[in-house]
């Protein structure tokens, strides 16, 4: 018989720190995406600060991670913080079970590694219920909203004209709203990710957990590419020549780094400024996500090829990016079978 594993007793800190390792070896190995661990790391590091790092962690009981989860809660978010400002309310309650769900992988790792006699996490207290409708700004645009964003007016001319970006923001913007990729799959991909040939130009999309999807651009899509390729990016990769993952990146910042999941956003945010006021509204990359899902099943599309696109494992994913647009009901009425049958 082959003896049971030993239990290690070994300090929050410290339990912490090897957890955070594996972390990273899956990062590098492409299991986890960097945005990912990176809300590991974050969420791991604090939960070991409310608890006590040295503390021992088989010592922490379901009600010690109830309690870290309120004070989690009650604690101000430092994302909306203005610091010429009172702090911000205390954290949301999607926010705090995005916390709690870091915490479980953590325990659960724990248990495989004999450092927790049993997963305290099963004596904790039931994730809370998110309660109301979704935010505005991750939801779907209209279809004339998201034509209106991908022919927006260029930006305003940069004093200066090595800052002039206007193709590459052009090439975001399009990316995201035709073929809706996730914002951390669009910052990470390479130039090795694109295959430019005469008669076609794919994009590998290395998603979620290692999996990755091929999809075709279309011909303004590849066009767009072609001049972001040709034009600027050999000038804004020549700002940084040692920079190795800034020579293999595909999207660049102005300084020559690669782009991050922040400065898509704002660049989004300085598009949708540029559109006609009656379309104007705050919107993520995530409603562009949104958009592309809700506009092509409505437009025919079978929804296991768009969660193919979307990278989506189960269409049941799917179905929950299908907002309903503005208009939608309306037209779906005017059209019914039996809409002139009373004329």
């Amino acid at each position: 018989m082959v003896a049971p594993p030993r239990l290690e007793r070994i300090t929050v800190a410290e339990a912490t720190r090897r957890y955070l390792a594996a972390v990273e070896v899956e990062t590098i190995r492409g299991v986890l995406s960097p945005a990912t661990a990176r809300s590991y790391t974050r969420d791991v590091t604090e939960f070991g600060r409310l608890t006590g790092r040295d503390r021992i962690l088989d010592d922490v009981t379901g009600s010690d991670v109830d309690s870290v989860l309120v004070r989690y809660q009650s604690a101000p978010d430092a994302r909306y913080t203005d610091p010429d400002r009172k702090p911000g309310p205390g954290r949301s309650t999607a926010t705090v079970n995005r916390f709690r769900q870091s915490v479980t992988r953590f325990f659960a790792y724990a248990a495989r590694e004999c450092w927790v006699q049993a997963d305290p996490m099963q004596w904790a207290a039931p994730p809370a219920k998110v309660r109301g409708t979704l935010r505005t700004a991750r939801t779907a645009l209209s279809a004339g909203a998201a034509r209106s964003l991908l022919t927006s007016g260029p930006a305003e001319t940069p004093a200066r004209t090595d800052q002039d970006l206007a193709l590459r923001d052009r090439l975001v913007v399009a990316l995201l709203l035709v073929l809706g990729p996730r914002v951390s799959e669009l910052a990470r991909t390479d130039v090795d990710d694109v295959a430019r040939e005469p008669e076609r130009t794919t994009w590998r999309i290395r998603g979620k957990g290692g999996n990755t999807r091929t999809v075709t651009l279309s011909p303004p899509l590849a066009r767009a590419l072609d001049d972001y390729l040709t034009h600027l990016r050999p000038t804004l990769a020549a700002r940084r020549p040692q920079d190795a993952d800034a020579q293999r990146a595909l999207l660049l910042s102005w300084r020559g780094r690669r782009i991050d999941t922040q400065a898509i956003r704002a660049l989004l945010s300085r598009a949708v400024r540029r559109m006609p006021a009656p379309y104007q509204r705050e919107a993520t990359p995530h409603a562009l996500r949104h958009t592309t899902a809700t506009l092509l099943v409505a437009d025919g599309w079978d929804v296991k090829v768009v969660a193919e696109l979307l990278g989506h494992a189960s269409i049941a994913t799917t179905g929950v990016y299908l907002d309903r647009i503005e208009g939608e009901l309306a037209a779906a009425i005017r059209s019914h079978p039996l809409a002139g049958a009373f004329d």
